[in-house]
């Protein structure tokens, strides 16, 4: 009856039956399904109703078969689009299952010939054994090996956390530079701030009263009356999380603001009964709140400000230092407390970054809107371009050696392997002379290159690019800096091929690394809705390809 109503069956391996399947398995990846999504009645009574001859393949048919294919099609397109990366960065970083599995998860950053900026989660692999630095350069080395990530032209920038066992494995993976996360450099620094005892007390205090809210649904009723009464808007207190500074600042900000409601809430005698050991803030305390919102907001913005993916970042960390520890100089106008916090913050802050300092320098002259460099004196901005026009010198000779090798690879006979040279990468976080590599001569050359080459041609082109290139330079640093509103990247879209040909793919190599973690970070979120209570016991294998796809498809 129901071949005669409908038809006969759709064969499995029909055009039409793996459209589906596929698209069954996109809707698995992209909406992060499980996959006994397709044993659910409902799932069932869709497919059903819009394709009554289509069979569902078994759970397990999604899960090795279906999803694995659909993993290595994707895997192999963001393959394609990172091999014409000239230069690529990683972010990493570690998080914790339901299931207290420990998993790290590699991002990769690129920017493409049209100047967009692109990130593609890699991997998210489990850590079985302990986590040393010297277990997670193998996680690192062999990311790079599968995902083809090794330049012969530049390094592999890393941005981790601050954790030591980072510092280990980026050193023994050989890979540079590693720059420290600056959200989470941020985080240590404001938590410093955060843990001077006057500071923590009073958290403590708002702390109290907010969680007293959260648990009686009666004083939150009234609280609500009151905000009405008040004409404040009926939002909730908000409770922060010990492992997130902003959290606390977000605490703060909703207390002040609701402070008159708060108060008029405590004083409620169907409230006051039984909220005996909470009390209100006094006008010292709430001067001090107000103190502390002020002091910690800009360093909230920076934070905000950092996690775009879209634009450069790295170039940012030190005008945002720099901005950060001048608001923190002790002021004669200053309280106790806040001096004490502007103290904290400083000695946790100050010491930062000072391993890579020259090379962040780099990184804030080659972006557009900071290229006058207008907290240096003189003598070091002339210091920061005369680095980076060696260093620009530097990647073109090794990119036009690494292409000529390319050219007599494909020349078929006579050509050999890659030369020490070409396996040596420009040495951005190094001096320029730190970087030189010996460029051996083309393996293959003709007779008249062979006379008069080295006499007539190599000597006029080497001195015509370097002269190009500080050309380029000097242009470059006298010019106008762009808006803080305008986008590095289109500006230099915008000039890279006409003004700046030599110039573009030395900031293309600098602007491609993140200035924090958190795409890597983000990940924590995705993971959470995968393996999630009811999927909690999915191989890891199945982490790896269901977040790689959520993130890549």
């Amino acid at each position: 009856m129901l071949t005669s109503t409908f038809g006969a069956p759709l064969a499995q391996k029909s055009a039409r039956a793996k459209e589906i399947t596929k698209c069954i398995a996109v809707f698995m990846a992209k909406d992060m399904r499980p996959f006994s999504v397709v044993e659910n009645e409902g799932f069932r009574l869709l497919i059903n109703t819009l394709e009554p001859k289509y069979h569902i393949p078994s759970r397990q048919y999604f899960s090795q078969t279906e999803i694995p294919a659909l993993y290595k099609q994707t895997k192999e397109k963001v393959i394609q689009t990172l091999r014409q990366a000239n230069s690529i960065a990683i972010t990493t970083d570690g998080w914790t299952s339901r299931a207290t599995e420990s998993f790290i998860t590699i991002t990769a950053h690129v920017i493409t010939d049209e100047w967009e900026m692109l990130s593609f989660v890699l991997q998210t692999r489990p850590l079985y054994e302990a986590h040393t630095g010297v277990h997670i350069a193998e996680i690192l080395r062999s990311a790079v090996a599968e995902w083809e990530l090794e330049r012969a032209a530049c390094g592999i920038g890393v941005v981790t956390d601050n954790a030591r066992n980072m510092d280990v494995a980026v050193r023994e993976a050989g890979l540079a530079p590693h720059v420290k996360c600056f959200a989470h450099t941020l985080n240590l620094a404001s938590q410093a701030g955060l843990s001077v005892p006057r500071v923590h007390r009073l958290l403590g205090r708002v702390r109290r009263v907010v969680a007293f809210f959260h648990r009686s649904t009666t004083a939150a009723a009234v609280l609500t009356s009151n905000q009405k009464a008040m004409e404040l808007p009926q939002h909730k207190l908000i409770i922060d999380v010990v492992t997130r500074w902003n959290s606390s600042l977000d605490m703060l900000e909703r207390y002040l603001k609701h402070q008159s409601a708060v108060a008029a809430t405590l004083l409620s005698p169907y409230v006051r009964r039984n909220a005996r050991e909470i009390d209100t803030l006094d006008h010292a305390d709430i001067n001090d709140a107000e103190d502390i919102v002020k002091l910690l907001k800009p360093m909230k913005t920076a934070t905000t400000v950092l996690s775009d993916e879209k634009t450069p970042t790295v170039s940012l960390i030190v005008p945002l230092k720099h901005m950060i520890e001048s608001s923190m100089a002790p002021n004669e106008e200053d309280s106790a407390t806040v001096s004490a916090m502007k103290r904290a913050i400083l000695d946790n802050l100050s010491n930062r970054y000072t391993d890579v300092y020259d090379w962040l320098l780099e990184c804030t002259a080659l972006d557009p809107r900071f290229r006058t460099l207008p907290h240096l004196e003189e003598d070091l901005r002339q210091d920061v371009f005369r680095r980076l026009r060696e260093k620009a010198v530097q990647l073109s000779n090794k990119t036009n050696v690494t292409m000529e090798e390319a050219d007599e690879g494909d020349g078929g006979e006579g050509t050999s392997g890659p030369t020490p040279a070409a396996e040596q990468p420009v040495n951005l976080t190094g001096t320029a002379e730190e970087a030189e590599v010996e460029q051996p001569p083309p393996n293959k050359k003709t007779a008249l290159e062979d006379l008069l080459g080295g006499t007539f041609t190599e000597p006029a082109v080497a001195e015509s690019q370097v002269y190009c290139i500080e050309s380029e330079m000097a242009k470059y640093k006298n010019g106008k800096p762009i808006s803080l509103k305008s986008c590095p990247l289109e500006w230099w879209k915008e000039n890279a091929k006409i003004m700046y040909p030599l110039l573009s793919p030395l900031a293309k190599a600098y602007l491609s690394i993140p200035a924090t973690s958190v795409p890597s970070e983000r990940v924590f979120s995705t993971a959470g809705d995968i393996v999630n209570v009811q999927r909690s016991q999915l191989l890891a294998d199945n982490v790896d390809m269901l977040i790689f796809l959520k993130k890549n498809m």
